[in-house]
């Protein structure tokens, strides 16, 4: 039996992605693509009980006005350079947040910067070769900066709190939130 076949039985009988990814021991995005390719119309089985690939598809999407309302900024835009590199048309906050990339009213990408968004948001204009996330979403914004003449790029800088003594990082748990309430193409993690 392939890894695949196997994918598709442990979600024909209830499995979720994360657990099929803990069983087989595969990546979560490997079981999940195969399942999101079953429920296809030209597949020849459609995957029957692969629960989580089916919540994500009735996630509400996230507009910009939303956005805006509970307290984001829009701080910049992502602009194409003309040697075909991608940069912010205005200097990013500095303080540690969150982050949310938007093209037409509604948002695709949330992340969060520990580092400060200034920094966190320079590594998709110049990824390293080993940072994988940022060379994903460079190489996404570049190609959708061929059809749009920019991508917004909205902020917000939550302050930290403590619960009972302990501290919470208000930009971890935001963007955490977010992603697994709106349906957001362009972050892995929105699709479970």
């Amino acid at each position: 039996m392939t890894v695949a076949e196997q994918i598709r039985a442990l979600a024909q009988k209830g499995s979720t992605i994360a657990e099929i990814a803990h069983t087989l021991n595969i990546r979560y995005q490997h079981a999940y693509n195969v399942l999101k390719r079953s429920n296809e119309p030209t597949a020849k089985k459609p995957v029957k009980g692969a629960r989580i690939v089916q919540r994500a598809k009735i996630k509400p999407e996230l507009s910009t006005e939303e956005l805006t309302r509970c307290g984001f900024q829009l701080s910049a835009k992502w602009i194409l350079a003309p040697d075909g590199s991608i940069r912010a048309d205005q200097q990013l906050p500095k303080e540690v947040g969150v982050y949310a990339f938007a093209k037409g009213g509604l948002v695709l990408y949330i992340g969060v910067a520990t580092m400060g968004l200034a920094k966190r948001l320079y590594f998709y204009s110049k990824p390293g070769a080993t940072q994988r996330t940022s060379l994903r979403i460079n190489a996404i914004i570049r190609e959708t900066l061929q059809t749009v003449r920019s991508i917004e790029i909205y902020t917000a800088t939550p302050k930290d709190l403590d619960w009972n003594g302990l501290p919470i990082h208000a930009s971890a748990g935001l963007e955490l939130g977010m992603i697994k309430k709106y349906s957001l193409p362009w972050n892995v993690r929105s699709a479970g």
